[in-house]
């Protein structure tokens, strides 16, 4: 009879630690989940940063670690294998995992409109996209600057073809600063920003306005396992990051010192800068199926994608 009971205790308590997933925590105990950023913390991220230190993740039931991005770092990668729970994906990147066949998904925009731009040395004497026909453009080498390249001279009357590409890096405000080029790419909330602080006067030509969709820049992405197996914590996850953004919005200098605290490197003129530039596309909304659609039509008419994206599947906000 003692070894019946006995088993039967057993049988109840490894029953018991199934219904808890398995991972052996305490009841109400916070569940520890990683987060990849697309890029080295920056005021894009405030929203973040604000809802660990304020405390919302940790009220939705999630001990969240940030990692920044290295080197090697492939989120999509690591999202599949499961080596990471979430990641923030310039929402191209999102396309292009898919097509590859990594099952990610999009689960909530993170800046509502586009960041990349052509942004054109003022001294130059261009004064909208068309006008850098024949001349030199900076662009890093990434398929994503020739995108929008195309579609602002395009947008605007001109020939894409007559554009004189130079592939300078990462390295549009110096190169620009010094005069080196008519126009680089960049985003109007980072090079932008740098450079008018540094006193070059430029001129700023968001993709959005020059043939591109209103799309969503970054956007929070996990696995399609993920999403299914563990459906409270994307919840969890988006709800909280949700907060930490309307807190941003509503609370920036807060927000700011709240991203500054984690992250103190970060210079903060330089990041405040930045956040009061990106302000007003930080509030949270929902995906609008409308727009991505237009987005993804035009990812792949400029060579992002080589075939059509199943939106439908790509996104799923909880």
């Amino acid at each position: 009879m003692r070894v019946v009971t006995a088993l039967l205790a057993a049988a109840l308590l490894l029953a018991g630690v199934a219904g808890c997933g398995g991972s052996g925590a305490e009841p109400g105990a916070p569940v520890g989940a990683t987060l990849v950023l697309d890029f080295i913390p920056n005021a894009a991220h405030t929203g973040i940063y604000a809802a660990r230190r304020q405390g919302y993740y940790r009220d939705a039931g999630i001990d969240l670690t940030i990692r920044q991005p290295g080197e090697s770092t492939d989120a999509p990668k690591l999202l599949a294998a499961g080596r990471t729970d979430f990641a923030i994906l310039d929402i191209h990147d999102l396309g292009i995992a898919r097509e590859r066949g990594l099952d990610v998904v999009g689960l909530m925009p993170i800046v509502q409109r586009p960041l990349a731009a052509v942004i054109a040395n003022a001294n130059s004497g261009v004064r909208r996209p068309r006008q850098l026909q024949g001349r030199e453009v900076g662009v890093t080498g990434l398929p994503s600057d020739e995108a929008v390249v195309d579609s602002e001279i395009s947008a605007d009357g001109g020939d894409p073809a007559k554009v004189k590409r130079v592939t300078i890096g990462f390295n549009a405000v110096s190169s620009l600063a010094a005069g080196k080029v008519a126009a680089a790419t960049g985003f109007w909330n980072a090079e932008g920003v740098a450079l008018r602080r540094q006193g070059v006067p430029v001129r700023i030509f968001k993709v959005d306005r020059y043939g591109a969709p209103p799309y969503p820049e970054l956007v929070l992405v996990a696995s399609r396992q993920t999403v299914e197996r563990r459906p409270q914590l994307v919840s969890s996850m988006v709800e909280a990051t949700k907060r930490g953004y309307g807190f941003a919005v509503t609370h920036p200098a807060q927000a700011l010192d709240d991203l500054l605290a984690e992250v103190p490197s970060l210079e903060r003129a330089d990041q405040a800068a930045q956040m009061s530039a990106l302000r007003p596309v930080l509030a949270p909304a929902p995906f609008r199926p409308a727009v991505l659609n237009a987005w993804a039509r035009w990812d792949l008419e400029h060579g992002l994608l080589e075939r059509p994206l199943d939106v439908e599947a790509a996104f799923d906000e909880p």
